[in-house]
């Protein structure tokens, strides 16, 4: 089955009921989202023929109707992130091909920088400003112009979904779905989560990533339920969304899960938060202190997941029955997916499937199953490193539990060798993060005679502590060992940058610190 079937049917059936709430007071029922979203596939298709369309914009109505517009056209939307340069979009419009963007206020100056060095033929405006571009035209009038009814001419190689990798290590890498694989991926949120037409689900973070569209928007869209789109991350608007709005479904990474616990905690009047009947969260690291707190001011409901751009967001579910007894885990395989975690080969081999490791210890994630794409676009030396056969290499270090649950633990491209042996940071971290006045610390390898590189800590605390006192707590813990302990500690105040799915921007703190 393919999503646009499943979309058909959610309109049929729910053409007069809720599909988008935003956060400046709009709503639209599915009966407008598939209209308005027809008329934008007419208006793409008339302007550029069978040519990708682009959108640059926060969550939105547009943002919304471009990726069904995707499915309609049979002809992939490239969702882009708002916070790339404007060379980094040129360059990942040319990727994939892109003739046409969407774009809004909040983004209009860097959509003109990028038209001013890219192919696009036009743009299309979503908003109020000012924007004196021949190449230009006003969204809302160019659908009001459009034909109301699908074109029977449209085009239609299969793909309807172009997502980028979040290019912390490396340039961001073009990744296209088909709808089928679309549809696999949301069929499966809703039976995880157990979605139906009477829920309310807030989106929390970016539109673009893999994460909000596969596995929160199209699930919500295939059952019928009402999404509320929010624009620009802050706890505080919404919790009183959740409480407003009674919302039962939301989902947010690790960190926005910290900050709105965070104001719940420190709140004299908490949000009412009990109409949450499930949380999602992932994408980095999930420690039993935030299951915990998460549990105490939110909801205990929480659903850890893992998945990546390559394969999709829905590799492995823990659901909350299993937290207490496994917290940390990611759960096990979702329905389509086989997961295994196998011996950990050098970047220029593959490796080895059958080489599963023992119960307990480390290993490397592969995955297979539908919702591998074809690899990615215009990029065969990555393409080659990542996919082999039906196979799909992560780079994730993981390890199961004797019960079968897995649990991710660091990337194979943050390890490094001191001393001739390997560390792996994030098992360092998690002893660091203990410490009572440190909020949360970055490990790595500095370049070092002596050991080749050298155990280095940077560590974020909110109060005085010296690299003495976190080296005496490091020694009081069996379970790091001494070659592990970091010889250089930086103390710094400020939080740690981070893309907006929670992953610590490793080499921007590097930088401030060492160059």
């Amino acid at each position: 089955m393919y999503y646009l079937e499943a979309f058909e049917r959610t309109v049929r059936v729910h053409r007069d009921d809720t599909a988008i709430v935003t956060d400046d007071g709009r709503s639209f029922t599915y009966g407008e989202f598939d209209r308005r979203s027809t008329a934008l596939s007419n208006a793409v298709t008339d302007r550029v023929g069978d040519a990708p369309l682009a959108v640059l914009a926060l969550n939105s109505p547009a943002a919304a109707e471009a990726m069904i517009a995707g499915h309609k056209r049979g002809t992939p939307t490239v969702q882009l992130p708002f916070r790339g340069k404007p060379g980094e979009l040129a360059e990942m419009l040319s990727t994939a091909d892109a003739n046409a963007l969407v774009f809004d206020d909040a983004n209009a100056d860097t959509a003109v920088d990028v038209l001013e060095v890219s192919d696009v033929d036009v743009g299309f405006h979503v908003g109020d400003a000012t924007v004196d571009r021949d190449d230009v035209v006003s969204y809302d009038a160019a659908l009001e112009a459009a034909d109301a009814e699908l074109a029977d001419d449209l085009p239609a190689d299969g793909k309807t979904n172009v997502f980028y990798t979040s290019g912390t290590t490396s340039r961001p890498k073009a990744v296209a779905f088909d709808g089928e694989q679309m549809w696999v991926g949301a069929y499966q949120g809703v039976m995880e989560h157990g979605i139906d037409q009477t829920d309310v689900a807030i989106v929390t973070t970016p539109w673009y990533h893999m994460v909000t569209s596969d596995a929160w928007l199209y699930p919500h869209w295939l059952a019928g339920a009402t999404t509320f789109l929010h624009s620009d991350f802050d706890p505080e608007e919404v919790l009183s969304y959740v409480d407003e709005y009674d919302a039962t479904g939301l989902l947010a990474v690790p960190t926005q899960l910290s900050l709105l616990n965070d104001v719940q905690a420190n709140a004299d009047d908490p949000y009412d938060t009990g109409s949450l009947s499930y949380i999602r969260t992932g994408g980095s690291v999930v420690t039993e202190t935030l299951v915990e707190r998460t549990s105490k001011y939110l909801s205990e409901s929480l659903y850890n997941t893992y998945g990546m751009t390559e394969g999709g967001p829905n590799f492995t579910f823990a659901h909350p029955s299993v937290q207490d007894e496994h917290p940390g885990t990611v759960g096990k395989e979702s329905f389509s997916w086989e997961v295994r975690v196998v011996e950990t080969a050098p970047i220029d081999e593959h490796p080895d499937p059958e080489a599963e490791v023992d119960r307990g210890e480390q290993g490397e994630i592969i995955a297979r199953g539908p919702g591998v794409p074809d690899g990615y676009i215009d990029n065969p030396e990555a393409e080659a490193k990542t996919f082999f056969g039906e196979w799909l290499r992560t780079r994730d270090v993981a390890e199961v539990d004797e019960d079968g649950f897995l649990y991710v633990t660091d990337r194979v491209d943050n390890m490094f060798i001191s001393g001739g042996e390997n560390i792996y940071p994030a098992e360092v971290e998690r002893t660091i993060d203990g410490h009572p006045l440190v909020s949360e610390s970055m490990v790595f390898g500095q370049d070092d005679e002596e050991w080749g590189n050298k155990v280095t800590a940077v560590v974020v605390a909110d109060q005085p502590v010296s690299g003495e006192e976190l080296d005496k707590f490091c020694r009081m813990h069996d379970s790091l060992a001494n070659y592990k302990r970091p010889r250089e500690y930086v103390v710094r105040e400020d939080p740690l940058p981070r893309t907006d799915t929670g992953t610590v921007e490793r080499e921007t703190v590097i930088a401030e610190h060492f160059e």
